[in-house]
């Protein structure tokens, strides 16, 4: 059954693709995205067995992240055909095709058990999202595209280098193909230490590329700011989140070798410089979608971070990879109706939007404070228990470091987006016609709604999968294959 949210997306992109009809096209993507997100559901509610060798199967780490992608999905494919409507000018098929071809590549990357497996659907998610990047088809948009594939590239490129290192640190240990990682985590103290961390560190490389680590974000504010709103939420919740799994599945393997405190001393780095980094540069931004590119520069930091202190911080780097994404969602949407309804991104020609797209707005300036901790949305939850681990196990300085970065971030944000939203709207832009809908805010409601939820009241099954996920991050070695394994208990 797990096959059938690989195949489901691709096959939808494929009638996608054929059918003539513009609207026929647009409602295709909340169908599909209702039975995705229904049967990862049904999937992960029951045991599954996994034969020895599979090379495709759902644990609790691909299960939570496929589940916060395929969440994400739904709510941007609601929002997809009243934004697709409003643009009438560009032609939809390759649009809504790259959308469902994403979605079943990011469930093979969610599903794949082998490091060249994930390296495959990593490097195909950035083939089916850059044509989204152009979709406007301008000088900017084309320039955005270009950055996106040609960093994105080197760093996938870097990725696929770092996994030649693990294969080879398993060869040198006496472990051959094939090298799933259950097996790579059952026999870690078999690998070649050196070669494993040298893996390690160009994997950290490739996919904090596609991740948006500084200092190798670069392809970040120009994609960021040129695509619609839907692109930005897809790329910042959903490739992000991509890239991150990735990451981690590496990550899991050294942490059983024994090599865990170095990946997590290369990791607080990482993180803490992009916390940094993205504070740099949003203190005088004035182009708003660009400050949510640096945004999602900053919550990448603060994932990396929460993995780099272990713990129970681990557990909440997970749980705020969901917050984010549902935030981002949000904030990403919110933006594009305001930039729709000014035909500008810049400040000073954007003020006031509390008059003119009143919902829109409103729910721009909630995203903003959830996203900078505002209690009790999600990220708050994250945020605070990745500093209280950091205290409490005695690295105070790190702890300390990464509160003022979160007070400096929410006052550098508060900024812009205070101008965005209130004021009086600027005189010499004209109007477009655009209004706020229901069907253009409604799912930006959803997405906060959820946001707030999950720092209200987390189920019982997702806290479980919290935990094995956590568990596996940290090397916890899984059972033999050819055993049941548990995707989440009910």
């Amino acid at each position: 059954m797990a096959g059938l949210l690989i195949a489901l997306p691709l096959a939808a992109a494929l009638v996608a693709f054929l059918v003539p009809s513009p609207t026929w096209r647009a409602r295709l993507l909340p169908a599909t995205a209702v039975l995705h997100l229904a049967l990862l559901l049904l999937v992960l509610r029951h045991w599954q067995t996994l034969p020895a060798g599979a090379w495709l199967g759902l644990d609790a780490l691909g299960g939570w992240t496929l589940l916060v992608i395929s969440t994400l999905f739904a709510i941007c494919a609601f929002y997809a055909p009243s934004y697709l409507a409003l643009r009438p000018d560009r032609d939809h098929r390759i649009f809504t095709t790259c959308l469902l071809a994403f979605l079943g590549l990011a469930s093979l990357l969610a599903e794949a058990r082998h490091p060249g497996l994930v390296w495959v659907a990593m490097e195909t998610t950035t083939l089916t999202t850059a044509p989204l990047i152009y979709f406007n088809h301008n000088r900017r948009s084309l320039e955005a595209t270009w950055k996106y594939l040609v960093i994105g590239s080197v760093g996938i490129a870097l990725a696929l280098l770092g996994t030649l290192f693990v294969a080879y640190a398993a060869h040198m240990g006496g472990v051959e193909e094939p090298l799933q990682f259950p097996r790579l985590m059952q026999e870690a103290g078999l690998l070649s230490k050196p070669w494993l961390r040298a893996g390690f560190v160009l994997t950290l490389v490739g996919y904090g590329t596609k991740m948006g680590l500084a200092p190798l974000h670069t392809w970040k504010p120009d994609a960021y700011g040129e695509t619609p709103g839907i692109v930005g939420a897809l790329l910042a919740g959903g490739v992000t989140s991509c890239a991150f799994l990735a990451l981690l599945r590496i990550t899991a393997v050294v942490a059983a070798a024994g090599e865990g405190a170095f990946a997590r001393q290369i990791l607080v780095g990482f993180g803490l410089l992009s916390m940094a980094w993205a504070l740099v540069f949003m203190v005088g931004q004035t182009d708003f979608k660009r400050l949510l590119a640096y945004s999602s520069v900053e919550n990448m930091g603060v994932l990396a971070l929460g993995i780099g202190l272990g713990g129970a911080a681990t557990r909440f780097a997970l749980y705020h990879m969901a917050a984010n994404a549902l935030v981002k969602t949000a904030l990403f949407l919110s933006a594009g109706n305001i930039h729709r309804s000014y035909a500008s991104k810049q400040l000073p020609h954007v003020t006031g939007a509390l008059r003119r797209t009143p919902v829109s707005a409103a729910l721009f300036l909630l995203g903003f404070l959830a996203i900078t901790g505002l209690p009790p949305f999600a990220p708050f939850i994250s945020e605070f228990n990745i500093a209280a681990t950091a205290l409490t196990a005695g690295h105070v300085w790190i702890g300390a470091l990464f509160l003022l970065l979160l007070a400096g971030i929410f006052l550098g944000m508060s900024d812009t987006v205070l101008q965005v939203v209130f004021g009086t709207p600027s005189p010499q832009r004209v109007r477009t016609p655009y209004r706020d809908t229901f069907a253009t805010t409604a799912p930006l409601i959803v997405a906060l709604g959820l946001a707030l939820g999950l720092g209200l009241w987390l189920p019982r099954p997702a806290g479980e999968m919290l935990r094995n996920a956590a568990a596996t991050v940290e090397g916890a070695v899984p059972p033999p294959p050819a055993v049941r394994l548990a995707e989440v208990r009910p």
